[in-house]
């Protein structure tokens, strides 16, 4: 798999963009965004887009993380 090309990088991450401001927009409801996530889906090589999900949850917990507003899980915290 060749790498993609800046035009193509640029478009990715234009797609991932839309996409994630939509979730923000959207209280992070995924279904009001469909059309952004296929367009983000469609844009993106696979791996990336596994990527910047997981990128996009770790963003948001280290910021619920560092504004105090983490709360462990029941299990967790027994452990």
């Amino acid at each position: 798999m060749a790498a993609p090309s800046m035009k193509e990088r640029q478009v990715c991450w234009g797609a991932r963009d839309a996409y994630w401001k939509c979730l923000d927009e959207n209280a992070e409801d995924p279904s009001r965004c469909k059309k952004l996530r296929h367009s983000f889906e469609s844009s993106c090589p696979q791996q990336w887009i596994k990527y910047f999900d997981k990128r996009r949850d770790y963003l948001k917990f280290k910021e619920k993380f560092e504004a105090g507003q983490f709360q462990p899980s029941k299990t967790t915290s027994k452990s």
